[in-house]
């Protein structure tokens, strides 16, 4: 698959994921569970979401 997510996009993913996870963690929640897709595709650069509406985050020469 195409790279369709950038480096800020990608950041921003693995940051707001693990602290969904580690609040998901301390508070005892199954709500923690909602960081792991953020983090797999800020590691992985590849949104199932953005396929279809065709949007890209990356530079056309990452992709």
């Amino acid at each position: 698959m195409k790279c369709n997510v950038g480096p800020i996009d990608r950041l921003l993913r693995v940051i707001a994921g693990l602290i969904i996870a580690i609040i998901g963690v301390v508070f005892d929640s199954w709500w923690g569970i909602l960081g792991i897709p953020l983090i797999a595709t800020g590691l992985f650069r590849v949104c199932l979401l953005y396929i279809p509406f065709n949007i890209s985050t990356a530079k056309k020469e990452d992709q």
